[in-house]
């Protein structure tokens, strides 16, 4: 990213300035693209996560959708804004997406985009989402999947998930914010949400971010280290705690607990004054404490929601820093019991 500073014309234009920024951005798309398994042209930049879910949910070619009740804000969201008829899919109690309701909404309507995520961004619960290409498939139906928390941590093949689009986002991995993708299936027509310009084959108009760019290429080309051995460490030393979603497939890196009679914004500042840094709910709204959708769509009583928070390992979390979580957790919970016994 520090030697993108220093190139400084536009990729749109010809003269050798442009020419190099244009080099530049391609082959960040190039490492973006091989690292899921696609060619250069399937991939649309965009400046995160919410705007390349925003450009599936509304510029898919269909008359509905059909989305999980336990995607991110920015699926959700857009979905109430597209103007199309929208569907909620139920979860079962682990946050599984059930399929049997699925294909009952798949054979109810004109084409639908059903938006079912890789994986979980609070609970860490890994989809069924072959078995949702396979119902969509079916039924004529396209399918986007918002990857963000999968890439680098499992298996995210474009053409081996059989999905029509997918979300990417740089950040996730250690990358910049600002940097994300949307990975668009050959012959799929989306209708852009920015216009002004002939960027991105006129799928998304503006000058691209050199910088955050080549920070998204570098990064997509790493896979991040395996953390479920430290998650199981971590798991083992939450004394009194439960695991939320926790007898699902999930992410090796995420996990989501709660201990009854606690208060998440209580272990937010508990943790925050620790120096470790947790989230209740979305990291992307984790600026105010709220209800969690996630949690709620699973059926996770209310005085175990509101305790809930969520921890995410990085990619340089280490044995140390586990032991330190536990050590702060065992303080806490501590603290708790002698309020309570008072």
């Amino acid at each position: 990213m520090m030697a993108a500073m220093a190139v400084t014309g536009n990729a749109s234009s010809v003269h050798g300035e442009g020419r190099a920024a244009r080099q530049l951005a391609e082959e960040a798309r190039e490492q973006v693209a091989r690292a899921v398994g696609v060619i250069p042209p399937r991939v649309v930049f965009t400046s995160g996560g919410s705007e390349a879910n925003n450009l599936a949910l509304k510029g898919a070619p269909v008359g509905r959708l059909i989305v999980s009740a336990v995607e991110h804000p920015s699926v959700l969201e857009a979905a109430r804004a597209s103007g199309k008829p929208v569907d909620l899919l139920p979860v079962d109690g682990q946050g599984v997406a059930d399929l049997a309701v699925l294909e009952r909404l798949l054979a109810a309507g004109p084409r639908a985009l059903v938006s079912l995520m890789r994986a979980n961004n609070e609970t860490g619960v890994i989809q069924p989402l072959a078995g949702a290409v396979r119902l969509a498939q079916a039924h004529g139906a396209l399918v986007h999947s918002d990857a963000v928390q999968g890439l680098g941590k499992i298996p995210v093949n474009f053409g081996l998930l059989g999905v029509d689009l997918m979300t990417l986002s740089a950040h996730k991995l250690g990358g910049p914010v600002g940097a994300g993708a949307l990975i668009v299936r050959d012959g799929v027509a989306l209708a852009p949400l920015v216009h002004g310009g002939g960027q991105e084959l006129r799928r998304r108009a503006g000058t691209e971010n050199l910088m955050a760019l080549a920070g998204f290429g570098a990064v997509a080309q790493a896979r991040l280290p395996d953390a479920a051995a430290l998650r199981g460490q971590l798991e083992a030393g939450l004394d009194g705690a439960m695991i939320l979603g926790g007898a699902a497939p999930r992410l090796p890196n995420t996990l989501c607990f709660a201990h009854p009679g606690m208060n998440a914004e209580t272990l937010l500042m508990a943790f925050d004054l620790e120096g470790i840094a947790v989230s209740s709910g979305s990291a992307c709204s984790s600026g105010k404490v709220a209800k969690s959708h996630v949690l709620a769509a699973m059926g996770v009583a209310p005085e175990i929601s509101t305790a809930a928070i969520r921890v995410s390992l990085g990619w340089d979390t280490t044995e140390d820093h586990i032991t330190r979580f536990i050590a702060a957790w065992r303080n806490i919970l501590r603290r708790h019991k002698a309020r309570a016994a008072a």
